[in-house]
């Protein structure tokens, strides 16, 4: 991607957490960012709600890191309303058999707004234009650049560099909807790429929120399954957040195995949640928290890679100024993960200028 001295312009789809690396990395490069967003919120799977005075992270949980650099860029965006969560992470096996974890976590970050906070401050020290409720479902390469559509028939302006980050089942269908010249070269490595990305394995989660009118004491955070075999994968207590849960009141936060998600992925919210509200009743071993308050659910159909891709497979886009970005790159779900990859995809397009 070759553009004048101060010049330019990038287009990135969506607004999860790699989409909002790659802005925050080009925030004091000469050019112009747009990203366009499908849904009406930024931070992707950082997601926060909120509903009946609660807040809640119902996708990732929280932040964290092993280097500690992330932990260095969340007090960087301001410590203000930022919560560390004390309580550990335990452990519980197919029979469910609760015991202390060994997870080495200096820090788990969130907010008392939300996790979505972290996306949000992100931008805002960007100048990047976001667009929401945006949903791009094609590409076309011209002589002056890149013009995404739109569901609704909208085109966005021309752009000499996309970056793409959904998921890859989602980015594979955008590639396969990208449209060359005839006789460009790229097409073959076009072709390669699509059938590349169409590979990454992904695993389905759904998340149920149970709400308690009363408060519920337990020496964790969260609970997590380390044997695959329970339908639980994970169970948190949103109320060690500091802001999320009003006191004399408990919220659960219950992501189903994977098998069990897709399973159930369309049940009615009230038929899954009275299952799942019996089954945490039988990990907790209190038959109160068969019956919640209220609850909510999430449906995650690509919630997190099962691996990554080599990135041969999708390196050489990028001398068509085509970028693909996220966390199933590296082969690993995690918040963290799909900021550095796309502050990593940011320094190619840098690079490429």
């Amino acid at each position: 991607m070759t553009t004048a001295a101060g010049d330019g312009e990038v287009c990135i789809v969506g607004a999860g957490l790699a989409g909002v690396a790659v802005a925050y990395r080009l925030r004091e490069e000469p050019v112009d960012v747009t990203i366009l967003e499908k849904s009406r919120g930024v931070g992707g799977r950082a997601a926060t709600r909120r509903k009946h005075g609660c807040r809640y992270d119902h996708g990732a949980n929280y932040i964290k890191d092993s280097d500690g650099r992330t932990d260095e860029l969340v007090r960087e965006l301001g410590t203000e309303g930022l919560v560390d969560i004390d309580e550990p992470v335990w452990t519980f096996d197919a029979s469910g058999d609760i015991a202390p974890g060994d997870r080495q976590e200096a820090h788990k970050w969130s907010w008392t707004d939300g996790i979505t906070q972290f996306a949000k401050r992100l931008l805002s020290e960007s100048d990047a234009t976001v667009k929401q409720s945006t949903r791009v479902d094609g590409l076309y390469k011209r002589d002056d650049g890149w013009t995404p559509s739109d569901t609704d028939g909208d085109s966005h302006g021309s752009f000499e560099g996309v970056v793409l980050t959904p998921p890859a089942p989602q980015t594979a269908e955008l590639l396969a909807s990208t449209t060359l010249a005839a006789d460009n070269p790229a097409m073959s490595t076009l072709k390669k790429a699509i059938d590349a990305v169409r590979e990454v394995p992904y695993r389905t989660v759904r998340t149920l929120v149970l709400q308690y009118p009363f408060e519920t004491d337990r020496p964790y955070y969260a609970l997590v399954n380390t044997d695959r075999e329970h339908p639980i994968g994970w169970l948190a207590r949103e109320s060690c957040k500091e802001g999320h849960v009003p006191d004399g009141e408990s919220l659960l936060i219950v992501q189903m195995a994977p098998d069990w998600s897709t399973a159930h992925y369309d049940d009615p919210l009230d038929s899954a949640a009275d299952e799942v509200a019996g089954m945490v009743a039988d990990l907790l071993d209190d038959d109160r928290l068969a019956e919640p308050g209220w609850v909510d659910d999430q449906g995650w159909r690509y919630a997190q890679p099962n691996a990554g891709l080599n990135d041969d497979a999708v390196s050489e886009l990028r001398n068509e100024g085509l970028y693909v970005a996220g966390d199933w790159l590296v082969g690993e779900g995690r918040a963290h993960k799909a900021f550095w990859n796309g502050v990593d995809v940011g320094e190619a397009v840098v690079d490429d200028r």
